[in-house]
């Protein structure tokens, strides 16, 4: 009988690099870059005001300061994913701000009378509508008449600016509808710690089941899947930033006086050693989350975000392919416009008067947000999430040096250094990936 030959070892299978489990998880260094950053800034500030940047009421306040830069972020993304700029978005801002202060304190009490119940929602639709149509023009005259978006765009912040004053002839308007007032944070604008709490697992629910769906779509489809753990942190992760938003927001007390008058009004008994209530989730913010949520999808899961990044990346290819490229570009324009609208009602608010004075070098802190947040200048990549990030990293530079009295010459020097940093450092991000 013959002998069987042995069969032939199996190679021994190669251990994973570093990098290799990096990529299975889709590791997103920028991502984790900015966060880092955030924390170096918040513990650098925290220790040079003697531990006053890391208390409830700052953080609470912060929040609220962001929410208005983050959300004209969130359409500068799509902006400079085309390969174009908008100058003109902190003007814009100012402009509309007058106009919806000339609506609800000149306009509207002629015809419908002061406090009443639509004047806060006829505010918000003029402001968004008189946004988008701004927006709208300066895209027709990008997409169609093929002037360059930096020119177009940079004598819109001269034009909308000068435009602010005239409406006013220089006044400002003051006060706000009180039902408007809300948007723009404050006490009023505070939702109170119990629906805080529901909102808070709300999202925590919904995160769990975004990172289920999308796992299973992907497996579905047949892509790759993270690893089951990366998965689970992941979503811890983001449910432990939601708890602590909530706990740090309920963490900050309203004022005495005013705490009693609400448990008075409420039919509430005032103890003789006082209660405790915290302010809550602030308006502005969960309306800035809102946003980025709504822009989010309309991104990554409708045809126009998909036609927008197409235009980015390859714009004759995507010419060639179908794509209506200048229609496409004059939309993102409008949805630019129409989120200045938005912006203007939230600063407005915040101010409780239309001053024009709002939105000055937001154009500024608005382009450097998205391109800190991975938006690159040489088109086609940027996320809605990154742009809100490097809006809170920007916004948390200024209200640091505000907090340890840093001149305002000296803040506008480090925020345009900061934004040569990110421009740079998007550059050798590409080359890197190149």
């Amino acid at each position: 009988m013959t002998e069987l030959a042995p069969a032939p070892a199996q190679p021994a299978p190669e251990a994973k690099s570093l990098a290799d489990h990096l990529r299975a998880i889709e590791f997103d260094a920028r991502m984790v870059g900015m966060i880092a950053a955030l924390a170096v800034i918040w513990l650098g500030f925290n220790w040079l005001s003697g531990g006053a940047f890391l208390t409830p009421r700052n953080l609470w306040n912060l929040s609220v300061q962001t929410a208005s830069v983050a959300v004209m972020a969130c359409g500068m993304v799509l902006v400079i994913v085309t390969r174009n700029i908008d100058l003109s978005v902190g003007s814009m801002l100012g402009f509309v701000g007058m106009v919806v202060g000339l609506v609800q304190a000149r306009l509207l009490p002629d015809l419908i009378g002061f406090e009443h119940p639509a004047t806060w929602l006829i505010s918000i639709a003029a402001a968004v509508v008189l946004g988008g149509v701004i927006g709208l023009f300066q895209g027709a005259l990008i997409a169609y008449l093929a002037i360059p978006s930096f020119i177009v765009t940079l004598g819109g912040l001269l034009v909308w600016r000068g435009s602010a004053w005239w409406v006013t002839q220089g006044q400002t308007i003051a006060p706000m509808d009180s039902r408007f007032r809300p948007l723009g944070g404050g006490i009023e604008g505070a939702i109170g710690t119990s629906a805080s709490w529901a909102i808070g697992l709300v999202i925590c629910a919904l995160i769990v089941a975004g990172v289920a769906l999308a796992r299973r779509r992907r497996k579905r489809y047949g892509f790759a899947l993270r690893p089951l753990w990366a998965e689970l942190a992941l979503a811890a992760l983001a449910c432990g930033t939601v708890i602590g938003s909530v706990m740090i927001a309920n963490a900050y007390a309203l004022p005495a006086g005013i705490a009693r008058r609400l448990t008075e009004a409420q039919g509430g008994t005032w103890p003789d050693g006082g209660l405790v209530i915290g302010h809550g989730l602030a308006v502005p913010v969960l309306l800035a989350l809102a946003v980025g949520v709504a822009i989010t999808f309309l991104t990554t899961r409708l045809r126009f975000g998909r036609y927008v990044f197409a235009i980015g990346g390859n714009p004759e290819a995507a010419q060639l392919s179908g794509v209506n490229t200048r229609k496409v570009l004059m939309l993102v324009y409008g949805l630019m416009g129409a989120l200045v609208g938005v912006a203007a009602c939230i600063s407005t608010a915040r101010l409780n008067a239309a001053t024009n004075s709002a939105g000055q070098l937001d154009e500024l802190y608005v382009i450097a947000a998205a391109v800190i947040g991975g938006t690159s200048l040489a088109g086609g990549v940027g996320t809605i999430v990154g742009a809100m990030l490097g809006a809170l990293v920007m916004q948390s530079l200024q209200s640091g040096m505000v907090l340890i009295g840093v001149d305002t010459p000296l803040q506008n020097i480090v925020v345009g250094l900061v934004l040569v940093l990110a421009v740079w450092l998007d550059g050798l991000y590409r080359k890197r990936l190149g």
